[in-house]
């Protein structure tokens, strides 16, 4: 009786011990998944901490004329030659700090030709609806605003952003979802235009269409199912001028809710062009039709 008492003791303790195994075991990949993670943290720190920047030297010299804020000025530590030195003396003139880094650590900052010299600057500051008209009448002209609908590239974003600048657009609105936000890349592409340019980022841009019609703007679609070319169409008035993605154009409500639809005509094998191409194209005739109008006068 003992041995046998002695023995079932013997197997329970073998079998707790299995359990208390098993069990390690189990937890095991996701003790090694906590660890993947915790290893993954500084890494994302890092990108988060240099997300906010731009670079190149003509986009930090068009920030440094705008008179934006600006946290410091990383400069490749070496000969200083060309617009460097002028952006080192505009920044002395500001009293902004200047830190001189190796070429490594600003690629390690930029992941692109940072041309020697990145500014860390604070998270952009997006405008209201309301401040781009605001600065309409201020000029004492009609709005000119765009309004872009999934455009997820931030090459196209600032490409965009920068013919809408030169074409003296009083400002862009972009969707918080299904849309690039101004970041580093979109304001390297527009060459320092997102100093310049009011950007309003809304919640819905149905509502926001809705706000700028209120407001007395017409809203013009492109849509290359449409029955009007966009140079036979009147674009003199206040107009937003609505650019869709190269994928999937205009969604359906966006569509709907514009008053007018025009195309840019194809001639080629070709069917569609790049989203900013397009926006360029169609930016440009509201440039000619205003002029135009104002010779009239």
């Amino acid at each position: 009786m003992r041995q046998s008492y002695r023995d079932k003791q013997a197997r329970k303790a073998r079998m707790n011990q299995e359990k208390k195994e098993n069990k390690a075991n189990r937890n095991f990949p996701q003790k090694l998944l906590k660890v993947e993670k915790n290893r993954e943290k500084p890494a994302e720190q890092d990108k988060k901490m240099y997300d906010d920047i731009v670079y190149g030297r003509n986009s930090v010299l068009e920030l440094l004329k705008s008179n934006q804020d600006i946290n410091k000025i990383f400069i490749e530590r070496g000969e200083k030659v060309g617009s460097i030195k002028e952006i080192i003396a505009k920044a002395k003139e500001a009293r902004i700090i200047t830190v001189e880094l190796e070429k490594a650590k600003l690629d390690a900052m930029t992941k692109e030709n940072h041309q020697g010299v990145v500014a860390s600057i604070p998270p952009f500051n997006y405008c209201e609806i309301e401040d781009i008209l605001e600065l309409a009448q201020n000029r004492e002209e009609e709005p000119f605003v765009l309004l872009l609908d999934g455009i997820e590239d931030p090459h196209n974003l600032g490409a965009i952003i920068r013919t809408a600048e030169t074409a003296g657009a009083h400002g862009i609105v972009i969707p918080k979802r299904r849309s690039a936000s101004v970041n580093s890349t979109v304001s390297k592409v527009s060459c320092g235009a997102t100093s310049y340019l009011k950007i309003a980022r809304v919640n819905n841009l149905n509502d926001a269409i809705k706000k700028l019609k209120e407001a007395g703007l017409w809203i013009i679609g492109t849509d290359g199912a449409a029955k009007t070319d966009y140079y036979d169409e009147n674009l003199t008035g206040p107009i937003g001028l609505v650019i869709g993605s190269e994928g999937f154009g205009m969604s359906k409500l966006v569509k709907e809710n514009a008053d007018i639809l025009v195309k840019i005509p194809m001639k080629g094998q070709i069917t569609s062009l790049n989203a900013s191409v397009a926006a360029g194209i169609v930016m440009y005739e509201v440039v000619k039709q205003k002029g135009e109008k104002l010779k009239e006068k």
